[in-house]
């Protein structure tokens, strides 16, 4: 019996993000959005399959020299602003804008050249014909320029554990806002999780 209540309670999380993914989204979730997009490490995955937690989500580019790398530092200071808790509780996603470069193999790079934690950070490479509608529901602005650099909106958004954007902050670098990280908290509060 013992050790059927251990199996249990070792389920129970898993069952619980089962259930909530099977759930339908609200209408303003941007994971309405039915786009497809690979990761890291080179697995498919629909851009819905981020549901289930709180997300920090930006676009960026591997390639680019000047605001992405600062994007990525932003992410990193939010991320050193929570508790290990928090921390566990949390996604950060990175969404290129650049897919025909940004192979998984690119990804990857960055990832450990940042040292990225692919517990939660997701490096994502959408099909070229998703970009567009995945800035449109993120509301990210972007441009292609003729040297293959992208002209883009740098921010950070807080998606809640259903995809509905619930703050945003356009300061990037190793400072992080702190009304940013507050709206960040205030997901993750286990309050937060009956929304």
């Amino acid at each position: 019996m013992k050790t059927l209540l251990i199996v249990l309670a070792l389920l129970l999380p898993c069952i619980s993000t089962a259930v909530a993914r099977e759930a339908p989204l609200p209408p303003d979730s941007v994971y309405q959005l039915q786009a497809q997009m690979v990761d890291q490490a080179g697995h498919a995955q629909a851009w819905r399959a981020q549901r289930g937690k709180p997300r920090v989500v930006s676009m960026f580019y591997t390639s680019c020299p000047y605001m992405c790398p600062l994007i990525v530092d932003s992410g990193k200071a939010v991320e050193h602003q929570l508790t290990p808790a928090e921390r566990d509780r949390i996604g950060i996603t990175l969404v290129s804008l650049d897919p025909a470069r940004d192979t998984p193999k690119a990804l990857q790079a960055l990832a450990g050249k940042r040292q990225l934690d692919a517990r939660r950070w997701s490096l994502l490479a959408p099909r070229a014909d998703d970009v567009r509608a995945i800035a449109g529901v993120l509301g990210v602005r972007y441009r292609q320029l003729a040297n293959g650099e992208f002209n883009h909106s740098s921010e950070l958004i807080l998606l809640d554990a259903d995809g509905r954007i619930l703050a945003r902050s356009d300061k990037v670098g190793s400072v992080p806002d702190p009304a940013f990280v507050a709206q960040v908290r205030r997901a993750l509060a286990p309050a937060a999780k009956g929304r």
